[in-house]
């Protein structure tokens, strides 16, 4: 029998898990959670763009969606602007007994032993026998199976970095680069992602997870940002960038052991290709990129595409996908939070096109 899975949300990376639960031989769409009233009602192969029915129809009814008692809810409703509801939602969910696939938020990707805001959700599941799974590719894949899985034909290791180097243009969330990030903003002013300890908050989960696989205690984590203005107006689909505001970002989120950084988390973000012309260039059109220093020396690049010729639809469904082909592992995984660390290798198991 095939697993009985409520999708939850329609938005940049929902419809995509739709698509990817309907692909999957194991997986069975039985329910699916909007929060527009007016997807209220259609279908979900029309909310996915998939061009046919599905069957399933969009609901607010949070109620009747439980009712359902499916074997897992696939979560990928905007949480970084929300913490505190989405962590409402998710200790809701696992109340109710059911395991629980999600997208955000990302601190519970690897949360520190003891963080009052997973403990409930930790609590929850582990009452209800059911599994919590946060993950995605960045926090997530990129930077939790890629690393590791090199890390294994190493012989020694000095330092391990995992960057994502993108342009953002195509990706059209104002919310998400605007107010979040701070692109199209005074370079003075300081956006959320910005604010002191948030992007240790948000990606030291990564740093620390790494650190964990490898048998590494860390000193400190750490954080240093940089930011490049637009050199004239220009225009994406989220908006226009105003001439002097912020255009292009780089971070580093760094797990130290004393005063040397051994696990480095960077981005680069860009809206034009020909910003932040010193900072580490893409293979391709985007990548992520594992560099691990040491003897040898590697460097792995993930290139990303989507078959509509867009590479950030490629991350968006990466993202997806990394939660729905994990859905019959994190069932069958022990209750509580569980991380990369805890499940068996996910492969697109039945996914092969014959």
């Amino acid at each position: 029998m095939p697993y009985r899975i409520v999708q939850w949300s329609t938005g940049n990376v929902g419809r995509h898990a739709i698509a990817g639960i309907d692909a999957h031989p194991e997986l069975e769409l039985v329910g699916l959670f909007v929060s527009n009233p007016d997807k209220v009602g259609r279908d979900a192969g029309d909310l996915a763009g998939l061009g046919r029915p599905l069957g399933v129809a969009g609901t607010s009814d949070v109620d009747a969606l439980l009712a359902l008692e499916p074997d897992c809810i696939v979560h990928t409703a905007m949480a970084d602007d929300r913490i505190v509801e989405a962590l409402g939602d998710l200790e809701r969910f696992l109340d109710a007994g059911i395991n629980v696939v999600s997208s955000g938020p990302v601190f519970l990707q690897y949360p520190e032993p003891g963080d009052p805001m997973a403990a409930p959700l930790i609590a929850a599941a582990t009452k209800a026998g059911v599994s919590l799974f946060v993950n995605g590719v960045d926090p997530g894949f990129a930077n939790d199976a890629l690393p590791l899985v090199l890390s294994g034909i190493c012989e020694r290791i000095e330092e391990v970095r995992c960057s994502e180097v993108l342009n953002y243009n195509t990706y059209n969330q104002p919310m998400v680069l605007f107010d979040i990030m701070g692109f199209g903003r005074d370079l003075h002013d300081v956006p959320m992602l910005l604010a002191p300890g948030v992007l240790t908050m948000a990606w030291g989960s990564v740093v620390r997870q790494i650190a964990a696989g490898l048998g590494v205690t860390l000193s400190d984590v750490t954080e240093w940002y940089e930011r490049e203005p637009a050199p004239e107006d220009f225009d994406i689909p989220a908006g226009t960038i105003k001439a002097g505001t912020a255009a292009a970002l780089h971070f580093e989120v760094s797990g130290m052991v004393g005063d040397r950084p051994v696990i480095v988390l960077e981005h680069v973000t860009r809206l034009r290709d020909d910003l932040g012309a010193a900072w580490p260039q893409p293979a391709g059109h985007g990548c992520y990129r594992v560099q691990i220093s040491g003897e040898p020396n590697y460097t792995l690049d993930l290139q990303l595409m989507g078959t509509d010729g867009d590479h950030n639809t490629a991350g968006l469904k990466a993202t997806a996908m990394r939660l729905v082909n994990a859905v019959p592992a994190v069932v069958a995984a022990e209750p509580g939070l569980v991380t990369a660390l805890d499940l068996p290798l996910v492969t697109g198991r039945g996914l092969v096109v014959t």
